[in-house]
């Protein structure tokens, strides 16, 4: 992700979900490396170039102490939660010009955090997609790992939130990833990668086929990912890649699941896993509905 993204010092780089601060501690390695760098970019390494915000507090002190472990000795990591601050109240001095996060799938934020956004839903990464689409600059470049039904989802939230993005930034590259690459053996993720000030005329897609079952004993490498590295530079054409042209996206729906013209599985397919989890959402939704249409009569 971060060499696709490919932040250069300079500029500043965030994660608003960091955990611990494993994006911003891969940027630092990143930008160090194999580089001759000049007083005033390590200087500028040390003290504004990665910043960070996390809720839990066992990962903040670990993201903490990740960071200094990697060489930087003064961490500008907040304890805070990302979603408690209104949308609105964000200005240009907020913003960066690198968004790198994984943020936490799943959740059900309370009302209070969902009045903070212009699109209210209760599920935690949609909140901080738009956090992180809003504090991006101008020419902004961001890189986000979700779930991978966030392309096809119906409802009203999933539709506003994928027109936001498709009119706001330029989406240029979705990396399907395989169950158990990220948080959880079973759920599918995509990557988003894009840059924001710019409507999307044309997303590549790479279907990432690593050919083995993934898990902590079974992790992904860096050589798995060598030739959508490649591809990328291009958004070349293979049998796991393939381009759409943002003029043929249903706008009533803004629908991204797409099917690999090369005979490769729809990249919106889901696990049992995942059908059973959103029924279970479903289901603690209408139970909360109706509760409060009892509390009305």
């Amino acid at each position: 992700m971060i060499r696709v993204v490919n932040p250069k010092i300079g500029e500043r780089i965030y994660d608003g979900a960091c955990g611990s601060a494993g994006f911003l501690c891969e940027a630092f390695d990143y930008l160090q490396s194999g580089k001759k760098l000049t007083t005033k970019n390590l200087a500028a390494l040390q003290t504004h170039t990665f910043y960070g915000k996390e809720k839990k507090s066992l990962a903040y002190v670990i993201g903490i102490m990740n960071m200094i472990l990697h060489g930087i000795e003064a961490p500008n990591i907040l304890h805070t939660n990302t979603l408690s601050e209104n949308l609105a109240d964000i200005q240009d001095q907020d913003r960066y010009e690198v968004v790198l996060a994984n943020p936490p799938f799943g959740g059900k934020e309370r009302k209070e955090e969902q009045q903070n956004f212009p699109i209210r839903t209760g599920e935690t990464a949609f909140l901080f997609l738009q956090h992180f689409i809003k504090i991006l600059k101008a020419g902004g470049r961001g890189g986000i790992i979700i779930k991978n039904t966030f392309l096809s989802n119906t409802d009203n939230a999933s539709v506003s939130l994928r027109k936001l993005l498709l009119e706001s930034c330029n989406l240029h590259t979705v990396l399907d990833c395989p169950g158990g690459t990220f948080q959880g053996a079973g759920v599918k993720t995509v990557v988003l990668f894009f840059e924001k000030g710019a409507p999307t005329k044309k997303i590549w897609f790479y279907q990432l086929i690593p050919g083995r079952n993934l898990g902590k004993t079974n992790p992904l490498n860096d050589d798995d990912l060598n030739e959508f590295i490649e591809l990328q530079k291009t958004c070349a054409d293979s049998a796991k890649s393939w381009s759409i042209d943002a003029k043929g996206i249903d706008p009533a729906t803004f629908d991204l699941s797409a099917k690999n013209p090369n005979g490769g599985e729809e990249i919106t397919r889901r696990s049992p896993e995942e059908i059973m989890e959103e029924i279970t959402a479903l289901d603690a939704e209408s139970a909360e509905v109706l509760g409060n249409i009892r509390a009305l009569l």
